[in-house]
């Protein structure tokens, strides 16, 4: 049976909106960012560069500031690195540049971003913020989200489409987890009661990167099975119509 028609009207809904967030997000900073990324191109620094650099800025201020519980300062200067990614592509278009080793450097080294800022709580929860539970909860989310990515580069290498939109895919785990801390880091210019946002915050990507990875891996089984099913068909077509089988019916006759 398929899903219900209120479930599937709800996964368009929230597929259209994310779409549409993300098309509309970029372009407005493709438009704001390209005369950034072109004056970069005339200094002769390379989209590599770009995404390197940007990628110690993020671990710096994940590792530097989250353990220290300077949450505020620590969310504003990984949001300052973090446009490095959006900044390298705009410098590929740029110039014409279209590469396998471009996209495999941006894609390890957004996990070794992703992997300093949950890091980065996790120290702090381990340490002066002595919370076992959530320190357990930030390595839960470090984790899932490395996982959840492998299960969709691991289906795409076997050959599998890996069509689904999960729960809780990159940008919102960095979203919800950066704004959280950012706004939590307010608790020490005096803001009451908002240091809570981070906790919550982990456990809705928490929550959500287990529930995302779930979506992958059932749907990876499900084209799985129907990708072994049309090769069974195939190999059972061919067999039929080779000369052997050919030969053996006009025999049989």
């Amino acid at each position: 049976m398929g899903q219900p028609v209120a479930s599937r009207g709800r996964a368009a809904t929230a597929t259209l909106w994310k779409a549409m967030l993300n098309k509309y997000a970029r372009a407005f900073f493709t438009r704001v960012l390209t005369p950034f990324a072109a004056f970069l191109i005339r200094r002769g620094v390379s989209p590599d560069t770009v995404t390197l650099i940007g990628t110690a800025g993020v671990v710096a201020g994940a590792l530097v500031f989250y353990p220290r519980g300077e949450f505020f300062w620590g969310t504003v200067v990984i949001t300052l690195f973090v446009f490095s990614d959006l900044v390298d592509g705009n410098m590929a278009r740029q110039l014409g540049r279209s590469s396998r080793w471009g996209a495999f450097l941006d894609s390890t080294l957004d996990r070794v971003a992703d992997g300093a800022i949950f890091g980065g709580f996790a120290l702090w929860y381990a340490g002066q913020g002595d919370n076992d539970v959530l320190c357990a909860v930030s390595i839960f989310c470090l984790a899932s989200g490395q996982v959840v990515s492998y299960t969709k580069a691991r289906g795409e290498s076997i050959g599998l489409p890996v069509a689904v939109n999960g729960l809780v895919e990159r940008a919102e785990r960095l979203v919800i987890s950066l704004v959280a801390a950012g706004l939590a880091g307010f608790d020490t210019f005096g803001v009451p009661g908002i240091h809570w946002l981070l906790p919550i915050a982990l456990w809705i990507v928490a929550v959500g990167s287990l529930v995302t990875l779930v979506q992958r891996v059932v749907t990876v089984r499900r084209e799985a099975a129907e990708a072994d099913a049309a090769g069974a068909q195939d190999n059972g077509a061919a067999d039929g119509d080779s000369p052997a089988n050919a030969s053996h019916g006009s025999e049989a006759k």
